[in-house]
């Protein structure tokens, strides 16, 4: 964060960007969006929403071992990403998750990689990730081509993922 903001400032003091391009160029509503997204995910938590679906989801995966409850959470993780960004997606899932993993006594380090790892992933569909839209149209597919090609990547790791999990902290 520190580089890029001092690039900024080089940047404009050398006259490689003119100070009102520079104010045209932030985008304000991810912005907005992002700062939106964490009071939800605040208001989730003091509301009791999120210990309330972090509840109903440990009554049905209670006994399941981690593998299983680590391959859930990134599992939906991953269809949130598709319909929502990335960031929304870890905004909204972590609190679930940590829940999830204090109540199943496991550690939740290894759910928040779960969440990140799983909401970088959108292969299923152009709408979950800005450049699978940049290139969707000029590159002229079609929406079931995304899916096509992406579910094996999206079914590959939802597989392989969490099981480097476990492995990394010895569950």
């Amino acid at each position: 964060m520190a580089a890029v903001l001092l690039a900024v400032v080089i940047m404009v003091a050398t006259g490689c960007l003119r100070p009102g391009e520079l104010q045209r160029s932030i985008r304000w509503d991810v912005i907005l969006l992002l700062g939106s997204l964490s009071c939800f995910s605040a208001a989730m938590q003091k509301t009791g929403l999120a210990q309330a679906l972090a509840t109903d989801l440990l009554h049905s995966l209670k006994g399941w071992p981690a593998y299983g409850v680590l391959l859930v959470v990134f599992v939906m993780a991953q269809l949130f990403t598709e319909a929502l960004s990335n960031g929304t997606t870890v905004v909204l899932l972590m609190p679930i998750a940590t829940a999830i993993a204090q109540g199943l006594n496991l550690p939740p380090m290894a759910f928040i990689f779960a969440i990140t790892i799983a909401a970088s992933q959108s292969f299923l569909t152009p709408i979950g990730y800005q450049t699978n839209l940049m290139v969707y149209g000029p590159g002229r597919y079609r929406f079931l081509d995304m899916a096509r090609y992406g579910a094996p990547l999206t079914v590959g790791l939802a597989l392989v993922v969490p099981f480097l999990i476990c492995r990394y902290f010895g569950l």
